[in-house]
């Protein structure tokens, strides 16, 4: 039974920084990590996808500021986002593709704000 655990969100003010983390239990082969962000009244966009053998993707709002970024071992896939902008506020999601089943974290809520 995959499951995985997202921590790291809170409260921010605008420049400032947060990193996420998605640990993944169980086994399986990991074939794609991801992070997604949901924002009120909106809808899930991609912000950021580590494919195991393709290039690195980044939504173009956030290129320069974060940063997707995995530890193997730990089966932990990270978020840092630096330069934090209002807009950034939603609850992130992390997705991992495993063993061809895609599985989602609970959401943490990033909020930037003044």
């Amino acid at each position: 039974q995959v499951q995985l655990v997202e921590s790291g969100g809170g409260l921010v003010q605008p420049g400032g920084s947060l990193r996420l983390s998605c640990a993944a239990s169980g086994d399986g082969d990991i074939d794609a990590m991801a992070w997604y962000r949901q924002a009120p009244e909106k809808q899930r966009e991609l912000v950021a996808l580590l494919p195991k053998t393709r290039n690195i993707y980044y939504a173009q709002s956030v290129k320069g500021r974060f940063t997707i970024s995995k530890n193997n071992a730990q089966r932990t896939v990270y978020l840092s986002m630096n330069d934090l902008r209002l807009e950034d506020t939603a609850v992130y999601y992390c997705n991992l593709l495993i063993n061809g089943q895609t599985y989602w974290g609970q959401g943490t809520q990033v909020t930037v704000s003044s």
